[in-house]
């Protein structure tokens, strides 16, 4: 899965030949994208409220359901896609983020040391963030699908959870887009080309293993499956 073609310069000539590698495989891309899609809803509908919130409580459920998916992507999927290939120690985040302000930084074709770790980090304020508002309630109109599995105590404590983790939730998006913004405008890197398009350009050919769109659809459906009979 490989093509070669020059890559533009910014003089409007072509550079010397470069490989435009194939990193990101379909079913990550569409869960991404669908993923943000579905944020944006939930947090308009959850600031709009009333009947709003019955929106809110499914773009809720459909985010835990695509959390869930990707965990198990994590392990199954394509080798961009997988945590053991972009997760690294202290030490490689330690020795990344000295080397990002310079010149000596290395490229990485998937995910960097500390783009690995904010993945880990936003997949888990997302999971805590879905999870807790099954059980949430406002003490007014509205209340979670699981509202009745516990006492008024745990669900308020729960809901205090969900209103907390919302503001690591936003800081972790602010990192993120800003993260996007400074590989864009001060290292030339464009992150988010490829997460439409699934390819790089890269300085040797090299064949990733994707994950197959049969084994992706199958994962999918019954990770929903599963979400939907545990929650209704």
């Amino acid at each position: 899965m490989k093509n070669t073609m020059p890559a533009p310069s910014e003089n409007g000539h072509a550079d010397p030949p470069s490989y435009r590698i194939l990193v990101w495989d379909l079913p990550t891309r569409v869960f991404h994208w669908l993923l943000v899609v579905l944020v944006a809803v939930s947090f308009i509908t959850g600031k709009a409220g009333g009947t709003a919130m019955q929106y809110h409580e499914w773009s809720g459920v459909a985010i835990l359901a695509l959390v869930l998916f990707r965990v198990l992507w994590g392990v199954l999927g394509g080798a961009p896609s997988r945590f053991s290939f972009f997760v690294r120690g202290p030490r490689h985040v330690f020795d990344y983020a000295r080397s990002l302000l310079g010149s000596g930084d290395r490229p990485h074709l998937g995910h960097n040391p500390m783009g690995g770790w904010s993945i880990l980090a936003m997949l888990a304020s997302l999971f805590i963030q879905a999870g807790t508002g099954l059980f949430a309630s406002d003490d007014i109109l509205t209340e979670g699908p699981l509202f009745h599995l516990v006492s008024t105590d745990t669900s308020q404590w729960l809901t205090r959870i969900h209103h907390f983790n919302l503001n690591i939730l936003i800081g972790l998006m602010a990192l993120h887009l800003a993260a996007i913004v400074f590989y864009w405008g001060v290292k030339g890197d464009n992150l988010v080309l490829p997460m439409i398009t699934g390819r790089k350009f890269w300085h040797e050919a090299v064949d990733l293993a994707m994950g197959g769109a049969f084994k992706a659809l199958l994962l999918a459906v019954v990770t929903a499956a599963l979400v939907y009979w545990g929650i209704y």
